[in-house]
């Protein structure tokens, strides 16, 4: 199990708070680090000064699927772009928000599902692990359970994030979800979250019931990424001691 922390789309918070950490989780395209328009040397130099290996995370505005295909090869392509120059830097893990056009239209599901396995597949051929989060607390995010059920058909990881199912669902959804699809979680995104909708909390300052971790995710060796909002180095590294001691009583 490796514990690593998101950083946005900034290098300088990559410099400042990564260091400690197994890896950084940056996000790329659109309005946060766009490939095309960087020199790669600085994000190189980042990991390297921090022993930071890389996950990215897809653009959060671009949904998964639409009604019409041509846009849909289109997010395909240019998803795949981005993963090839992700592979390129040596990225392990790709995140993509789980959203389509109209996430309640029971006919479009079967497109998205066609565009997750396409992005998969890109995934595969740039040697990056291609694992897909749920939103569904967002108004273009799946469900859970439909995004648990795609998942599996179409053998795509997912990165389960516990705060945002949280918020959909409550301590009952994540518990069933989990007792579902744990084995199918190859990445976590771990906060703490209240009712009232502030998320992305320290660990312990909210409402989110992380026993869950010792019931279904025994020898869990996959990568879990700390998405605090804040570069204040005590909280962060009392998260990740938190969300550690969990994992290591379900171990």
């Amino acid at each position: 199990m490796d514990i690593g922390l998101t950083v946005g789309g900034s290098l300088e918070r990559l410099t400042s708070t990564a260091d400690g950490f197994a890896f950084a989780e940056l996000s790329i395209g659109e309005s946060a680090y766009i490939p095309e328009e960087r020199d790669d040397g600085q994000l190189r130099d980042g990991l390297a000064a921090t022993d930071a290996e890389l996950c990215v995370h897809l653009p959060f505005d671009q949904v998964v699927a639409t009604a019409v295909p041509q846009l849909n090869d289109a997010i395909v392509d240019y998803l795949a772009e981005l993963l090839e120059w992700a592979g390129g830097v040596d990225a392990q893990k790709a995140v993509l928000h789980g959203t389509m056009r109209d996430p309640h239209d029971t006919d479009q599901r079967p497109a998205f599902a066609s565009q997750l396995s396409s992005i998969a597949s890109a995934g595969d051929d740039a040697g990056v692990e291609v694992v897909v989060e749920n939103v569904g607390h967002q108004a273009r995010g799946l469900p859970l359970s439909v995004l648990g059920e795609i998942a599996r058909d179409t053998g795509t990881s997912v990165c389960f994030d516990v705060g945002h199912a949280y918020m959909e669902d409550g301590n009952d959804g994540v518990e069933r979800f989990l007792g579902e699809y744990a084995d199918l979680v190859s990445h976590l995104h771990v906060h703490d979250v209240r009712s009232r909708g502030d998320t992305h909390i320290p660990v312990g300052a909210g409402e989110v019931d992380y026993g869950f971790a010792s019931d279904h995710f025994d020898d869990f060796d996959g990568t879990v990424a700390i998405e605090v909002f804040t570069d204040d180095i005590a909280l962060l590294n009392d998260t990740a001691r938190r969300v550690s001691d969990h994992l290591d009583d379900g171990a």
